[in-house]
């Protein structure tokens, strides 16, 4: 086993996904999600890409976040709407609740900790 891990994409396939439709509010988002690393003690990362549309969110884990393309807003439900483009990086903690629109196809590398 190597201690080191790249982020290539072609490498290996998507999975292909989607919100519940009860949570979606508009549009048909679609997600495509290339994990890189599933280790056993909880922890994930790798690249997660979704298209256009609204959908509430709730958080379980932690998240940290890095926008690679795309524009999308996160609201936290009674808070203020965040614009995330490409560069902008994000944490989101255990407990978070609102809303995630794809305004532009977003692309995101992430690191979650369960």
């Amino acid at each position: 086993m190597a201690f080191w891990l790249t982020f290539d994409a072609a490498a290996i396939e998507a999975e292909e996904g989607a919100p519940g439709l009860d949570r979606v509010i508009s549009g048909s988002p679609t997600f495509r999600t290339w994990n890189f690393e599933e280790a056993d003690d909880g922890l994930y990362a790798g690249i997660w890409e979704a298209t256009p549309g609204k959908w509430q969110i709730s958080y379980d884990e932690w998240e940290y976040f890095h926008i690679l393309s795309g524009h999308s807003i996160v609201t936290e439900d009674g808070g203020e709407a965040i614009q995330l483009k490409a560069g902008d990086s994000m944490v989101l903690r255990p407990g978070f609740n609102g809303t995630w629109e794809v305004i532009e196809t977003t692309r995101k590398d992430y690191v979650i900790r369960v």
